[in-house]
């Protein structure tokens, strides 16, 4: 029977790039499990349901909170975002390493429902460069680009309850880099398990003397 998977939260300022960084996580190791999230906004340019997000209603994802179907949820920018607990469960019982890729809100709320959650926060290398990967998409008119950063503004203020920090300059070593600190973080839990169970038997064993 397979090990249960461990449950990662990557959140980030939008442009932060944390969608790439996914991708590529995905490509390179085949141990995760990218949870897909449920949002009442509309699919971008490429942008499949069932892929990238589950695109629904208002009506619809109003209707998974009332059932409680979801880890957690929030509302950004005025849509909606949560994520479905059952696809998730199935993953980590499955021994996948499951991603959850949302905002500081629903990070938080995974943390207390899951404390053993890994919580990794992304970065771009500085504003500038964060305000460039916004105009760049191309997707948004510059009243929403300035809103994401006025976000960001708050969204830095909850950093410090993160586990980690990344700096996405390079994709390539912040991928290996996350992957890294991720395996690292198991091989401590796994460690701290067979120390446990060692220490049991070995008291087991002396008072059976």
């Amino acid at each position: 029977m397979s090990k249960r998977g461990t449950l990662v939260v990557v959140s980030g300022f939008s442009g932060a790039g944390k969608g790439t960084l996914m991708s590529r996580l995905l490509d390179k190791h085949d141990h995760y499990a990218l949870s897909i999230s449920a949002t009442t906004r509309q699919p971008r340019e490429g942008e499949k349901d069932g892929e990238e997000y589950f695109f629904i209603s208002e009506g619809e994802f109003e209707q998974l909170i009332k059932e409680d179907k979801l880890i957690e949820y929030a509302k950004y920018v005025c849509h909606y975002y949560g994520t479905p607990e059952e696809y998730v469960e199935k993953m980590l019982n499955e021994g996948k390493d499951v991603i959850l890729e949302i905002e500081i809100q629903g990070a938080l709320e995974v943390k207390e429902k899951y404390p053993e959650t890994l919580l990794l926060f992304v970065v771009p290398p500085s504003t500038e460069e964060l305000k460039n990967r916004l105009v760049m998409r191309g997707t948004e008119c510059d009243e929403i680009i300035d809103k994401r950063i006025e976000r960001a503004v708050e969204e830095a203020k909850g950093m410090a309850k993160y586990d980690h920090i990344l700096v996405n300059d390079d994709v390539e070593e912040c991928v290996d880099e996350m992957d890294s600190i991720i395996q690292g973080e198991k091989d401590k839990a796994n460690s701290h398990e067979e120390l446990i169970k060692e220490i049991q038997e070995d008291l087991i064993n002396y008072i059976s003397q």
